[in-house]
């Protein structure tokens, strides 16, 4: 069995409380809006680390990452992208077994056409009234078992738990 990490929308803030969440993950997918480079360079001292820009990484550096990406982690073959409004093709066709997507901020899983859309919410600034998550994805044999996971909802919460 293997564990892929996955968080989206950071924002540039990686909190503590995600990246202890991430420890012991195989692998770890970044869906877009880095926010900083730092952001990438912290989480790969967790796992290997691959990662797409979103919207907001218009700075120089996020020229580094594609707009999407497809990878065939663990036998599983995963297409990334930040909106998923922009997918162009349906992924069951091209034999992708999961689409993972940021952009919404709204943590969701869908099962359809033999594939699993993974959007894993937003790891950084709080918005609006959004909880802040993150995703793991169990790769067993045959089958995929994602889980959204809530990270500490404010700097409060987490002085008080932590």
């Amino acid at each position: 069995m293997n564990t892929l990490g996955v968080i989206s929308d950071t924002h540039g803030l990686l909190r503590e409380d995600a990246v202890a969440l991430l420890q012991g993950v195989d692998h770890i997918v970044h869906a877009g809006d880095i926010g900083n480079p730092t952001i990438i360079e912290r989480l790969e001292r967790v796992a290997p680390v691959s990662a797409i820009r979103g919207n907001v990484d218009v700075e120089p550096w996020a020229s580094l990452f594609a707009d999407t990406l497809q990878v065939t982690l663990f036998g599983q073959k995963i297409f990334v992208i930040h909106d998923r409004k922009d997918m162009t093709f349906a992924p069951a066709m091209m034999g992708i077994n999961l689409v993972i997507s940021g952009h919404s901020h709204r943590a969701s899983i869908e099962s359809r056409d033999d594939a699993i859309y993974l959007n894993p919410g937003s790891a950084g600034p709080r918005r609006f009234r959004l909880p802040i998550t993150l995703a793991m994805v169990q790769i067993l044999p045959g089958r995929l078992v994602p889980k959204i996971y809530e990270i500490a909802s404010d700097l409060h919460r987490s002085r008080l738990h932590g």
